[in-house]
């Protein structure tokens, strides 16, 4: 068996080669000796490990690999809990501390493998076991939160003595950075507030706990992506502020509260409600649980991060501050974590005023990295959001050079289709344009580019892209609509029932003709509409600026006035099958309307959404979260003075 070997922070496989050594080769007899007992401890034959350690008294302590693992070694490694404990009752406390060839004892290897029980037992065998380091310099606890055991993990940070993860020790900074990463943030922050210089110290990759949380977006609700009605079910979830921490007791139906006898019969009735409504929520809707666990980590992410801007706010050294602040909130900005930048800001405001590799600040990166939230932080900047702007990096790019960078192919992708990512394009660059002075407009950089001129030099890709785009999905829905119009145009001459002798349809007095005939005009007149929009798009020009507007809007037009003509024919079948059928089968009706909303529905669901998207991101409130202007001005507010001769 072979230890871990995790340096600096990584993780490694647990087995490597070892080197021959005169040693080993004087072992390889003993070994062969003890064979079967290797067999039986790693294949989980309880009864021939008991048998064969009846018969060798001293097999216990005896090396059963060229790497000095013993029986209980190989036993924690492969996760057998009853060979384990038999083989710990079998042993004395100093038997189970013995380390293998590279330093692992027994508890290191559990840690490894993650089985809970197996931890149990050799902890309350010997509790010396949680203090003794590998040849890496790692206590058991800080192998377990490399390896992402959860429920280990929180056993042995309560079983480990709180003074090994000490500040001046590493295991304290390697179990707060690997916590981070592995989301267990209750952890965390219960070792921040029992330690709080631990937040401003460095691991062995001198990574520290604030640019780690820096690197989870999905720590905070901006970097979390939710469906409408979990977003819904998101709100209404309260949870108590005290269930962030480590040892709060309570669940989704029990909030945390004072003792029951102090509150009111009011309070407590609401109580018991409370729990009858989450209880049954959590039955109608399979999520719920998922979503409360998700915003319990987003309160406990939050908690921990204000602990660690709590504390390094106290720190005298500015040099030492800059740089533990710099290097975490511009892997903030890449990421998008509005809420880690403002709770940042809110300890140390001065960093709006820091700088990148190449001179860059937050608000540059974020246009560069097309992050809409933390942009749209400039506009409460006050008078500083002037001067901000106005800056220019080290290739004299401005601010509006960053936007006319093409977009990181990562966010590009959430954008359904490259119109609409041309589109994204255009409204990030306009919403810079509004925010430089005029003069930036035409400034040119160390390329002699302005930064019109360098937009349409990284963009003529997508354009050409966003062109094919448009005109593939306006050819696909050309066909159908011209078979809508065609079938519609037909049917005005081949009404159900035929004409009678003079030319008068049959069915001219009745309710469900003039449903037909309606039905028929609209499906008629929106198809051809439809297709009029399709033909505008495949014979429309294709510049910057129109897939701004112009282009998603005839799109929108065409795939809006299509679905209704497509579900107004379904009407117009419908009603002619009820017309000739239900004199003869009373009930047609019922299986009629089924069969007719399923084409509707199904095309609803395959291409409403993308209609609803080009709409939002065409006429909708936009992606960036600007200041309202007012609907109108106050007549208060004019001059009253007058001209005096």
């Amino acid at each position: 068996m072979r230890p871990l070997k995790a340096t600096d922070g990584d993780l490694a496989h647990p087995y490597r080669r070892s080197g021959s050594s005169e040693e080993d080769k004087d072992s390889k007899d003993e070994n062969f000796r003890y064979l079967a007992l290797y067999k039986a401890v790693d294949s989980g034959d309880l009864e021939a490990t008991k048998k064969f350690l009846d018969q060798h008294e001293g097999a216990l302590s005896v090396s059963l690999s060229a790497d000095g693992d013993t029986a209980l070694h190989i036993a924690v490694l492969a996760g057998h809990v009853d060979i384990v404990e038999e083989l710990v009752g079998r042993m004395s406390a100093k038997e189970v501390a013995i380390k293998q060839k590279y330093g692992s004892t027994t508890l290191n290897f559990a840690a490894i493998g993650g089985v809970i029980e197996i931890a149990e037992l050799l902890v309350k065998k010997n509790r010396e076991l949680l203090k003794i380091t590998n040849d890496h310099d790692q206590i058991p606890l800080v192998v377990a939160t490399l390896y992402g055991h959860r429920e280990l993990v929180q056993y042995l940070y309560i079983e480990t003595p709180i003074e090994e993860l000490a500040p001046t020790k590493n295991h304290g900074s390697i179990l707060l950075t690997t916590c981070i990463m592995d989301e267990f943030y209750d952890i965390a922050l219960d070792l921040v507030q029992r330690y709080p210089l631990l937040s401003i110290a460095e691991d062995t990759d001198k990574d520290t706990a604030l640019y780690m949380l820096a690197q989870k977006p999905s720590a905070f609700p901006s970097g979390t992506q939710l469906a409408l009605w979990q977003r819904w079910i998101y709100k209404c979830i309260h949870i108590h502020s005290q269930k962030a921490f480590l040892n709060a007791s309570g669940d989704i139906e029990r909030p945390l509260e004072g003792s029951t006898h102090r509150r009111s019969f009011t309070k407590r009735a609401l109580h018991q409600l409370s729990q009858i409504f989450w209880k049954g929520l959590k039955l109608c809707v399979p999520g719920i649980t998922s979503i409360y666990e998700l915003k319990l980590t987003h309160l406990q992410a939050k908690k921990l991060l204000t602990c660690i801007c709590q504390e390094v706010s106290y720190l005298e050294d500015e040099t030492k501050l800059e740089a533990l602040i710099k290097k975490a909130v511009f892997e903030g900005v890449k990421q998008g974590i509005v809420e880690f930048v403002t709770e940042i800001m809110k300890h140390y405001p001065e960093v709006v005023w820091f700088y990148d590799e190449k001179d860059r600040n937050i608000f540059f990166v974020a246009t560069a990295e097309r992050q809409e939230k933390i942009f749209s932080l400039i506009y409460k900047m006050g008078a500083k959001k002037n001067s901000m702007a106005t800056h220019w990096d080290r290739d004299f790019n401005n601010m509006l050079h960053q936007a006319a960078f093409l977009a990181p192919s990562s966010l590009l992708d959430r954008v359904s289709g490259a119109a609409l990512q041309m589109q994204r394009e255009l409204q990030w660059f306009k919403e810079v344009e509004s925010v430089v002075q005029p003069k930036y407009k035409e400034m040119i950089n160390n390329h002699f580019k302005t930064p019109r001129a360098l937009f349409s030099d990284h963009h003529k890709k997508l354009v050409e892209q966003g062109e094919q785009w448009t005109k593939e999905a306006a050819e696909s829905c050309t066909v159908v609509t011209a078979l809508i119009v065609t079938i519609m145009f037909s049917a005005v001459f081949t009404v159900p029932g035929g004409y009678d002798n003079s030319g008068v349809p049959l069915y001219l007095n009745s309710n469900s003709f003039m449903i037909f005939i309606i039905s028929d005009a609209l499906s008629l007149f929106t198809s051809t509409t439809s297709l009029l929009m399709f033909l505008g798009i495949l014979t429309s020009r294709y510049r910057e600026e129109d897939f701004l507007q112009i282009v998603p809007t005839k799109l929108m037009v065409g795939l809006s006035m299509l679905f209704f003509s497509l579900a107004t024919m379904m009407i117009t079948f419908g009603v002619a099958l009820f017309m000739v059928l239900h004199e003869r089968i009373a009930w047609v009706s019922f299986p009629i309307i089924l069969l007719a909303s399923l084409p509707v529905t199904l095309f609803a669901l395959l291409q409403f959404p993308l209609l609803v998207e080009i709409f939002l991101s065409t006429y909708g409130p936009g992606i960036f979260d600007k200041p309202k202007k007012p609907w109108f001005r106050s007549g208060l507010n004019r001059s009253s003075t007058r001209c005096v001769r």
